[in-house]
């Protein structure tokens, strides 16, 4: 049996651009949604894109596009996937293949390597690089920034989702300066307002007794829920409120035991992995981020989208450059729970500070149509210029 199964037939070869976009499986993270988004409006502009994955499982598999072509490597191992990536390059020669995260990125480019540098790599990197951050990762993961030294050979272009990680690739990946581009993530869509206007119902966001915070991410340390659950104990010494866990992951169990013992029993709920957490963001009071490190930020464009105030940790790299140092929302230092309490008790100004307007604004300078158009440019600026028929001499008389 083959080690690549086709489920969708091959694309025509008449398109001028045939991308395919590397990932890991269709699991409900922030990339992956972003990434299915990027695929779709690139295919809507004419070019002949395939989806290239592990395993064609998890949260999101039924909402691939039924004309976006699926290619399933049949492998959960990222280094063993490396030599099936590049009998997928040799046979297919993709003009460009795009690859996500870090050791997705790794192996696209061994991939690419293997099979004689066939098509144009481009990776993206969403995640901090800094040792700091590093260290809260398994082993490989510090190895990332030596890994894409030793194959850099194998990809063209890096793409940063903010100025941040840029300069980490730069400084830690020994990147030249003409390597590296930043695209920020595509995340506000056309049709972001009607999700964001479907209807949801929560006794806490029905009756609005008293202000309701909301949070989305996967429920893993770097978003560290366990300081927001800190701060929201203290900020309920001197007022009501509750918060709204939006998110699945492995410490769920953990968290749960850690909000009874501070005694907020009836304060939180964790509601699990949301296939569209914009109504319950557009419905809360305030928007809150407590992550320690984030490489973007996508939740924070979504709050701004809804028109929802934001309260966010200063933490690297990807907030302070959404929320731009403070003018569109809260910024409070990572891991300081009463810092983040004393911000969350200001929530009745936050829509006086920031009107809905202004963020929905500044939402709009993260759209999807503006990153595709810049991953457009890219990918044809790494195309060979048409050749051009030499101009016929007149004849000698």
């Amino acid at each position: 049996m083959s080690n690549v199964s086709e489920e969708r037939s091959v694309p025509d070869a008449s398109c001028p651009i045939y991308l395919a976009i590397y990932m890991q499986d269709l699991s409900g993270g922030g990339v992956e949604r972003q990434t299915l988004a990027l695929a779709n409006e690139l295919h809507a502009r004419g070019l002949r894109v395939t989806l290239l994955v592990h395993e064609a499982s998890g949260e999101l598999r039924g909402s691939v596009p039924a004309d976006i072509r699926l290619v399933e490597l049949r492998t959960r191992h990222t280094w063993r996937a490396v030599p099936r990536i590049a009998r997928f390059i040799r046979r297919e020669q993709p003009d460009v293949l795009l690859a996500n995260l870090d050791h997705n990125n790794v192996a696209a480019a061994l991939g690419n390597l293997l099979a004689g540098r066939k098509t144009h790599v481009v990776i993206c990197q969403h995640n901090a690089m800094s040792a700091a951050y590093l260290r809260t990762k398994g082993w490989s993961h510090r190895l990332i920034p030596m890994a894409y030294r030793l194959v850099s050979r194998g990809f063209e272009r890096a793409v940063a989702v903010s100025a941040g990680t840029a300069r980490e690739l730069r400084a830690l990946a020994h990147l030249s300066q003409c390597k590296v581009v930043v695209i920020p993530n595509p995340v506000i869509a056309a049709d972001f307002q009607l999700r964001a206007d479907r209807l949801v119902t929560h006794p806490w966001l029905d009756q609005r007794a008293a202000p309701t915070f909301v949070t989305v991410g996967r429920l893993v340390a770097v978003k560290d829920h366990e300081t927001l659950l800190r701060a929201l104990a203290i900020y309920r010494r001197q007022h009501s409120g509750r918060l709204l866990i939006l998110g699945a992951g492995p410490l769920r169990e953990s968290l749960t035991a850690l909000a009874n013992q501070l005694g907020l029993h009836d304060a939180v709920d964790f509601l699990g992995f949301q296939e569209n957490p914009l109504p319950y963001i557009r419905r809360a009071d305030a928007f809150v981020l407590s992550s320690y490190f984030e490489g973007f930020g996508n939740v924070l464009v979504e709050a701004f989208g809804c028109g929802t105030p934001v309260i966010s940790t200063n933490c690297e790299h990807g907030p302070a450059e959404i929320l731009d140092n403070g003018r569109y929302g809260v910024l409070v230092p990572p891991r300081d729970a009463q810092a983040l309490a004393d911000a969350m008790g200001r929530v009745a100004d936050l829509p006086r500070l920031w009107p809905p307007a202004l963020l929905k604004a500044r939402a709009a300078e993260f759209s999807l149509v503006a990153s595709a158009s810049a991953y457009l440019r890219l990918f044809q600026s790494l195309m060979p210029m048409p050749r051009r028929e030499s101009p016929r001499l007149p004849s000698a008389a």
